[in-house]
């Protein structure tokens, strides 16, 4: 017999697409203001001077290679880069980067090797963003705050030894630090820590005295008032007396 076919030109084209749609890895799209290439099998989305003012959503997941430097980024948010799992190295520098959230870097803690935030605007940043990390971190040429939260990143995350002596403080406590290397600042045996500790010692033993103060004048307050109504007392006692006695004498009298 001879065969018919059951396949209609409307069929064939939907099961083009269909397997074009399977065929298609996911992750695998770019965004249109970068350039995705492969080094050495390895996906490098490439983002330098573009312009950008914010992390683009549309980044491969497989992406290993992130470069956003030289663009007018402001701010790191939450989760910025959850989603792409495999990624080892962020270039984040020469942008104007002043804030970092907490969770910016969450999702990428463990498999990150470097992360450059040299030469942006970053004057303060969440200790709980960088030492949950791993990775080689570059954050020279900032104008940093000189503060506990940088000093214990300083003494607890993974600082590049090329960059290191480019943390300078921009602003701190005491004038007398300002301008200077924030290591030679440590060096120097200054603990911004500590002095974070006294602070509150104080801002501590300044309160309790003052609640002290009013349990004081309110024991004197209510003692001076007690006094005061003892002796009000004591003169209508003494006055008792002399009134009996004066009707005594009033009605002999009659």
């Amino acid at each position: 017999g001879v065969s018919i076919p059951l396949t209609t030109p409307a069929t064939s084209v939907a099961q083009a697409f269909f397997c074009l749609l399977l065929c298609i890895p996911w992750g695998s799209s770019c965004p249109p203001s970068c350039q995705c290439t492969e080094r050495a099998g390895a996906k490098a989305v490439l983002c330098s001077s573009r312009h950008l003012e914010e992390i683009p959503k549309d980044i491969p997941r497989d992406v290993v290679l992130l470069k956003l430097d030289a663009n007018s980024i402001t701010r790191i948010p939450s989760n910025a880069f959850r989603h792409l799992s495999h990624l080892e190295e962020i270039d984040l520098s020469r942008n104007a980067i002043e804030k970092i959230d907490r969770a910016a870097f969450k999702g990428v803690a463990a498999g990150l090797r470097t992360l450059d935030l040299s030469s942006n605007r970053i004057r303060s940043i969440p200790k709980e963003a960088l030492l949950a990390l791993s990775a080689k971190l570059r954050l020279a040429n900032n104008p940093w705050h000189c503060e506990c939260a940088l000093q214990e990143v300083l003494w607890e995350a993974r600082l590049d030894l090329d960059s290191i002596q480019d943390i300078t403080c921009h602003t701190a406590p005491r004038e007398e630090y300002v301008g200077k290397p924030l290591l030679q600042v440590l060096d120097a045996g200054v603990n911004f820590c500590s002095v974070r500790q006294r602070t509150m010692d104080t801002a501590m033993f300044v309160t309790m005295f003052g609640w002290f103060a009013m349990v004081i004048v309110y024991i004197i307050c209510y003692v001076r008032h007690n006094r005061e109504d003892s002796c009000r007392y004591g003169a209508y006692l003494r006055s008792l007396p002399s009134a009996q006695a004066h009707a005594e004498t009033t009605s002999t009298a009659l």
